[in-house]
């Protein structure tokens, strides 16, 4: 807002240059930086010369635009659909979106209740393949249901395939989710859609950059992107082949020094091959939320360590245990031979022997000793013995 400009009358120009204006224009959002929105508007309301940097024929274009756009009439047809628009030093602004610089929205159009500022301050994008396996819909809902259980809210674009299912997974657990749209945010897309993105409406927050009523294209789904990478601490793709827009998202939060997290998929699956990249470039790998809130979330919020299954001999003492690893599979041995195999004394060795036979693990043998078939047993697969 320039000095001096009423809220007001920056309203009106923003949500002008939004009918103007395509997202991530970084050259318009040059000349809103170094003029101000209301002198843009002001010269393309009144058809001025060209603002530097465009062609003739562009700066045409815009004025054409510009000659059909009428702000008070979005701003009247938005609120009736329940949407307000939140610009760029208001307190609902997300500040995290200022690292777009140029490419910084004018402003966002935004339904549903929550506060748009406080729910991103502690949001994860979880995004992925519109045509993706069950793999990939079960690992997004699962992970999307763990994060808003756990207080995170779920960022994503609505999108059929991973986006859906991950929106389904937040609001199935009662939890928060943002659904991001490359289209006028009270006209849902894609049609069939419609009814999750009114239930995230009325549950979470539904937010665009583009006027009441506009239709999406395919460059606006690409810069939408952008949006969901800078909204969010980190983007997590789960799916994706080589040429999938969500790898667009990821190397934007790349860029802009977000999280970048993968989660894996079967090597021989093409829509994983994008995901499998993304790891071998820098992504961090995880498998469940509890590996992405370690990485997203604050200092401490570490993920529990993995490790195979406890077996019976993990609970011996070392001891015991180089002494029980000291005996034959299928034979008897002598104390003498048990004790050179497990490297100490044989008085050492036989108080340790009584003390696995006590455990069950072995018994006496005319004068040596021999593992128990529960013992046996219980190395082949993992029980303790009985």
């Amino acid at each position: 807002m320039s000095a001096g400009q009423d809220p007001a009358g920056d309203l009106l120009d923003r949500v002008f240059l939004t009918r103007v204006l395509e997202p991530g224009d970084e050259v318009g959002g040059r000349w809103v930086r170094e003029f101000g929105a209301d002198e843009v508007a002001r010269r393309l309301r009144e058809g001025a010369p060209p603002l530097p940097g465009v062609s003739g024929t562009r700066w045409a274009g815009l004025l054409a635009r510009a000659g059909q756009a009428d702000p008070r009439r979005d701003l009247t047809v938005a609120r009736e659909a329940g949407v307000r628009f939140v610009r760029p030093g208001a307190a609902e602004w997300p500040g995290q979106l200022d690292d777009l610089g140029d490419a910084r929205p004018l402003g966002l159009w935004v339904r549903g209740r929550p506060s748009l500022r406080m729910w991103a301050l502690k949001s994860v994008a979880v995004v992925g393949a519109r045509a993706c396996t069950e793999y990939g819909a079960h690992m997004a809902a699962t992970l999307a249901a763990d994060l808003a259980g756990r207080g995170w809210v779920v960022v994503s674009g609505g999108a059929y395939g991973v986006d859906g299912a991950a929106h389904r997974g937040a609001l199935g657990a009662g939890g928060a989710t943002i659904a991001v749209l490359a289209c006028g945010v009270d006209r849902p897309y894609p049609r069939g859609h419609t009814g999750l993105i009114n239930r995230i409406a009325g549950q979470g927050l539904v937010v665009g950059e583009l006027a009441p009523g506009d239709h999406p294209t395919p460059s606006r789904f690409v810069l939408r992107n952008r949006v969901i990478a800078a909204l969010t601490r980190g983007t997590v793709v789960v799916e994706a082949a080589h040429r999938s827009g969500s790898l667009v998202t990821a190397r934007a939060a790349q860029r802009l020094g977000r999280h970048t997290i993968g989660v894996p998929g079967p090597a021989t699956s093409g829509l994983s091959a994008g995901v499998h990249e993304l790891l071998r470039g820098g992504a961090v790998l995880v498998t469940d939320a509890a590996d992405v809130i370690e990485m997203v979330g604050d200092i401490g919020e570490l993920a529990p360590d993995r490790r195979g299954p406890v077996l019976p001999r993990d609970l011996l003492q070392p001891h015991a245990r180089q002494v029980l690893a000291a005996l034959p599979g299928r034979r008897a041995a002598t104390t003498a031979e048990i004790a050179r195999g497990a490297q100490t004394t044989e008085d050492e060795a036989i108080a340790r022997l009584y003390e696995l036979r006590a455990l069950g693990y072995v018994e006496r043998d005319d004068d040596g000793w021999k593992l128990t078939r529960q013992a046996v047993m219980s190395v082949r697969d993992g029980r303790r013995p009985s």
